[in-house]
């Protein structure tokens, strides 16, 4: 399953709540050659690279995708996530709209899932809210969350986050139903 939706919607905190309650589901983490923000663990949220081991991982064709977003890298090592398939475990693949378009060409059989705000004031206030960026960053994510939003019928199913639980939930239910 591909799950992906525009900055702030709220994706780390779902795939979180995953990894605490339904632990039968893998869920692929990404590199990124971003710093690590507040909280966030290498190897558990991101493994946080330089942009050269980055550049080297696309070179071997090492990434199931890969993009530049918010002027930084992030891609999805492919070996975990094929290793997870052939076990016959489900795996989440959280990543932002570039990346879902190339899994999309690559494994069109993946579900394609998109996470959306409430409301657009909400996806704002989540935003400005979680205080790990500065205003120019958070103006730059916002003006790209309007085309990621736009490009929400190119998914096969939408999932609105009211609440982590609950979109979770019906997250897992689309895994396994």
């Amino acid at each position: 399953m591909v799950l992906s939706g525009p900055s702030g919607v709220g994706k780390s905190s779902v795939v979180d709540y995953l990894r605490t309650n339904h632990p039968a589901i893998d869920v692929s983490v990404s590199v990124t050659t971003r710093a690590p923000r507040p909280g966030e663990i290498d190897g558990v949220h991101y493994h946080f690279i330089d942009p050269a081991e980055f550049e080297r991982m696309i070179a071997g064709g090492e990434l199931l995708e890969w993009a530049e977003f918010a002027g930084n890298l992030y891609g999805t090592p492919a070996v975990p996530v094929r290793e997870s398939l052939a076990a016959g475990r489900p795996v989440i693949v959280e990543i932002e709209l570039q990346g879902a378009r190339q899994v999309r060409s690559s494994a069109p059989d993946a579900l394609q899932v998109f996470l959306s705000p409430p409301s657009w004031e909400v996806l704002v206030d989540r935003l400005s809210g979680r205080a790990t960026e500065a205003p120019a960053d958070i103006a730059r994510r916002l003006e790209t969350a309007r085309v990621e939003l736009a490009a929400e019928g190119e998914f096969d199913v939408s999932v609105v986050n009211d609440s982590v639980p609950l979109a979770a939930e019906e997250i897992v239910g689309l895994l396994t139903g």
